[in-house]
């Protein structure tokens, strides 16, 4: 019979030895240890705790009572279960040399690779209680992994394969994981650096997964500053610009990004100065209009487009670009069955009909009216109908001003 998947909670364990507890002892620092491996730590002539590496003044161990009714009472419940402590152990054990193959620098590029792909296996099985990928914080040390030495990591094709594998693994950690782990980009200008020329150096494949963080980031309130940071770097942007410029591999994940990070207010001017706006309405113009694949894309850009209407720069942009108001036009009606697509399209046409006269004229000449009738003729919703109620009783009444 298959044993149960369930690994020994990480406060069970020894900092030390990490195996389960057997005679918990507390140091005056607060942390607690195994007593047998506490006692040969300071038999060794250490006067330091271990895990803070605070000076001890005291060198009185504590048997820790609480910690040893707790865990005597999970063995209980496991054992009623039928659950196997050495099974446990062996599981975790399993675990903890995963990660030191990881971590060690004596470990081959070609057994670190093998370690990144055995976590990517395991990771198909979450979630699942007290998983050690998650209680041993795999994600924040392959994450660490991944960051480390960039320029130097992308001299070898060994090295990109591991960055590769690294950062893919670590996005299979992430719906699991603390997001503010995140935020080491922020508090180390060395790892915000590297996540830069990774980006700008790496394959196409690395800045996918780039590409995959950056929205992440964007979806935590904890990484605000950091999202802040990324969308304030022009080196980023022009990056994520070439590939949906060149439409090279990775290009709708640039524009997932790049919603993303025009998301902050704060970075919609940077972004807008990099002809972001210019690039989405040439990726609207050529994209296939029949897969669902393009259809996210559409979507995003034109809802990206409009968040960047609040900087004068970007509604110049779209004036300028011979498709501009032409293919937001199109987008009103182009994918009827998607409400996000034609609402946003409508706000964009509203900011700039209101502002703009050509725009006006443009909008009208390419069918704007038409198209906003369709749409009130057909199933979508009534908000969006209301939004093209909207933009009708705004072109009528700048029309008529217009001509007086």
């Amino acid at each position: 019979m298959k044993q149960p998947e369930i690994g020994i909670p990480i406060l069970f364990r020894c900092p030390i030895s990490l195996d389960l507890f057997k005679d918990p002892v507390t140091l005056c620092t607060g942390q607690t240890y195994d007593r047998s491996s506490i006692e040969k730590w300071l038999s060794c002539g250490n006067s330091t705790c271990p895990v803070t590496m605070q000076k001890l003044h005291d060198s009185t161990i504590v048997p820790n009572t609480t910690l040893r009714h707790l865990i005597d009472r999970w063995l209980q419940i496991n054992c009623s279960h039928g659950y196997d402590l050495d099974y446990f152990q062996t599981v975790d054990d399993s675990f903890v040399v995963l990660k030191h193959n990881l971590q060690s620098k004596e470990s081959t590029l070609e057994a670190k690779v093998e370690a990144l792909e055995k976590v990517i296996a395991l990771s198909k099985d979450l979630p699942f209680e007290n998983c050690p990928l998650i209680q041993l914080d795999f994600f924040q040390m392959i994450l660490e992994l991944a960051l480390e030495n960039a320029d130097e990591s992308l001299n070898f094709e060994g090295n990109i394969m591991f960055v590769e594998q690294a950062l893919v693994c670590g996005l299979k950690l992430l719906p699991f994981s603390d997001l503010g782990t995140l935020n080491m980009l922020k508090q180390d200008e060395s790892k915000f650096t590297n996540f830069l020329i990774l980006f700008k150096k790496g394959s196409f494949m690395i800045k996918k997964s780039l590409c995959h963080y950056i929205v992440a980031i964007s979806s935590s309130l904890q990484s605000k500053e950091l999202l802040v940071m990324l969308g304030k770097s022009k080196i980023l942007v022009q990056e994520l610009v070439h590939l949906i410029e060149n439409k090279l591999d990775g290009y709708e994940e640039s524009i997932k990004a790049l919603s993303a990070l025009s998301s902050v207010e704060q970075n919609c001017e940077v972004i807008a100065k990099e002809n972001v706006v210019k690039a989405l309405i040439t990726y609207i113009v050529n994209a296939p209009k029949c897969e669902y694949r393009s259809l996210f894309g559409l979507v995003m850009a034109m809802k990206t487009i409009e968040t960047l209407l609040v900087v004068e720069s970007a509604k110049e942009d779209v004036l300028d670009h011979p498709n501009g108001i032409s293919e937001i036009v199109k987008m009103v009606f182009r994918v009827s069955s998607d409400n996000e697509a034609s609402e946003s399209a409508m706000n964009c046409l509203i900011i700039l009909c209101q502002d703009f006269m050509n725009a006006r004229e443009e909008a009208i000449c390419c069918g704007i009216l038409t198209k906003l009738l369709l749409l009130l003729q057909s199933q979508c919703s009534e908000r969006t109908k209301n939004k093209a109620r909207m933009l009708l009783k705004l072109l009528r009444s700048m029309c008529n001003r217009d001509q007086k």
